[in-house]
């Protein structure tokens, strides 16, 4: 390894400044999870994507992207950016993540020494072979969904050094043959708990996951497994941004039709439904989807059938119409009357409660107001 790379190293380890995590930001080289091509974001269009070809940069130059502190995509709608032959036009579906957000994940699922881990979402290795530089190969379990970007993980792994347990399959599924584990921590966002999971972490364990809705507003957990597929816990202060995982996305969103259904007014102004308060209507409508127009914002629920349309009016009031069988601003309306009541807490005033029957998350403490997760 170069002078250059190991430099790089250790002064992205003292920028991220974690205790527990520095000697493994110290050894593992990022550079090498990386492949021989990233995609650059274009800077006017944001479903453009621009391959970054090692071989078309110094030795430096890609060791200094490598170690700069942000994500780099590598594959776009299943186009990895080493086969890409020109710009491409998508949504990423695989990543290197930003190495502080990494730690982060890390930290905050109380990973230690001893601890046996099930990682859920290979992507591109590094953050397996962090834990494996921390805890040993024989601790680490990690799951990846689609084939090309597990088989460039394997490559990538190996060349660096580690020898993890790597299994292609369905993270979802979890990976029962090495069970329990005492930690599992997911790279992808979830819209529900998969059952699998507190099945296969052990009594007080832990599961550390993103999730993020069909409004796409993201959240942190963290929850304590009880044992018989149960788990609690809160969400946590950080807003993290991850790739959902595929059998978790939306459906196709129909196309946008003005002044359909039943009109009223309206006393919720929709301009509230940013942040968290865009993550509460979510969970007061979880299989809608949401977008703005000009002075109008619209919700569809593509299975139901049902929409919603919010606009201003001219005495400065707001008229909803809505149309279908679930009026879905009747329950966005009861949920941010209910969250602004308590003061409009952020995420980490909720927590989440998952039993093989149903999940649901509750603000303040488990008896509080609640909203079931999608089955």
């Amino acid at each position: 390894m170069s002078d250059t790379a190991a430099m790089l190293r250790l002064e992205l380890a003292d920028k991220i400044g974690s205790v527990g995590w520095r000697k493994a930001l110290d050894l593992v080289p990022r550079e090498r999870f990386l492949g021989d091509a990233v995609y650059r974001p274009d800077k006017t269009r944001d479903d453009l994507w621009t391959p970054v070809r090692r071989a078309d940069t110094t030795a430096d130059e890609w060791l200094a992207l490598a170690y700069t502190n942000e994500t780099w995509v590598t594959q776009v709608d299943g186009v990895l950016a080493e086969d890409a032959t020109g710009a491409v036009v998508g949504s990423p579906s695989s990543s290197s993540t930003v190495p502080r957000l990494v730690i982060r994940m890390l930290e905050a699922a109380e990973i230690d020494e001893g601890d046996k881990v099930l990682e859920i979402g290979t992507g591109t290795g590094y953050s397996t072979s962090l834990m494996c530089q921390r805890l040993g190969n024989n601790a680490v379990t990690s799951i990846e969904y689609d084939p090309m970007v597990a088989a460039r993980a394997r490559d990538a792994i190996s060349d660096a050094g580690y020898a993890p347990m790597l299994v292609v399959g369905d993270g979802l599924c979890g990976y029962a043959e090495r069970a329990p584990y005492d930690r599992l921590i997911a790279t992808c966002s979830v819209r529900t708990i998969p059952r699998a999971w507190p099945e296969q972490v052990r009594a007080g364990g832990t599961i550390t996951t993103p999730m993020s809705g069909w409004m796409s507003e993201g959240s942190f957990v963290h929850l304590t497994v009880a044992g018989g597929g149960t788990a609690s816990g809160r969400f946590l202060r950080d807003s993290l941004y991850f790739m959902t995982a595929r059998p978790h996305l939306p459906p196709p969103r129909p196309p946008l039709v003005r002044g359909v259904g039943d009109p009223r007014e309206t006393h919720v102004d929709p301009s509230i439904l940013r942040g968290t308060g865009l993550w509460v209507a979510q969970l007061a409508a979880p299989d809608a989807q949401i977008s703005w127009g000009e002075n109008a914002t619209f919700l569809v629920d593509a299975s139901a059938g049902s929409r919603a349309e919010v606009q201003s009016d001219s005495a400065g009031g707001w008229t909803v119409r809505q149309h279908g069988p679930v009026r879905l601003w009747d329950g966005i309306e009861k949920a941010i009357d209910i969250w602004q009541g308590a003061g409009q807490p952020h995420q980490s005033g909720f927590g989440l409660t998952v039993t093989p029957e149903r999940q649901w998350v509750w603000l303040g403490d488990p008896d509080g107001p609640s909203w079931d997760l999608p089955a």
